[in-house]
């Protein structure tokens, strides 16, 4: 799905997008992630928050809510808020789940809080977006989705059309506010 809303927000003019991972929360206290990923994309810093022109954020759902990675991730943001770092900048959410009641909405939703108190201006996807219509997997005004299934399918045409369309409404919205 990142991958997809990359595309999106580099199908606008001068938009780059870095895809960045959150490093995984351990119940063991001594042990600590390497500083950068055995594969993936590297994982985000406090500074890539700063210095964005624009965010869009992404988690699976777990029992309708975000990772505890990213939320971990997210409770360490303080300092932006305190400095209003991400006041004004536009923002997105996406999320996946293994099934079609899997909490998408909930996940989005409560991925969307932090974003409000940093003073983000949250984007949705309209229904004038005719795939968030004619989906029968994931899609939600919210953000985009994936239902990946038990088996882990690939993207529905809709839910990809979903991804590109949030990338680069995302990227529209930094362009006009970046001027």
């Amino acid at each position: 799905m990142a991958q997809q809303i990359a595309l999106g927000v580099e199908s606008v003019a001068n938009c780059h997008a870095e895809i960045r991972c959150v490093a995984e929360v351990s119940s063991v206290t001594e042990q600590a992630q390497p500083a950068i990923p055995v594969s993936g994309p590297p994982y985000a810093t406090l500074d890539d928050l700063k210095h964005c022109d624009g965010l869009i954020m992404g988690s699976p759902a777990y029992f309708g809510n975000m990772a505890s990675a990213l939320k971990h991730f997210l409770d360490q943001s303080s300092s932006l808020w305190l400095s209003g770092a991400l006041i004004g900048k536009p923002a997105a959410v996406f999320t996946a789940s293994s099934t079609q009641h899997g909490g998408q909405e909930s996940v989005l939703l409560n991925m969307m809080l932090p974003l409000f108190h940093h003073g983000m201006l949250v984007s949705g996807i309209p229904y004038s977006e005719s795939a968030l219509q004619q989906t029968r997997s994931g899609g939600t005004p919210y953000g985009a989705s994936h239902v990946s299934g038990a088996q882990g399918q690939t993207l529905s045409n809709d839910e990809v059309a979903l991804c590109k369309f949030q990338g680069r409404q995302v990227a529209l919205l930094a362009a006009k506010l970046s001027g």
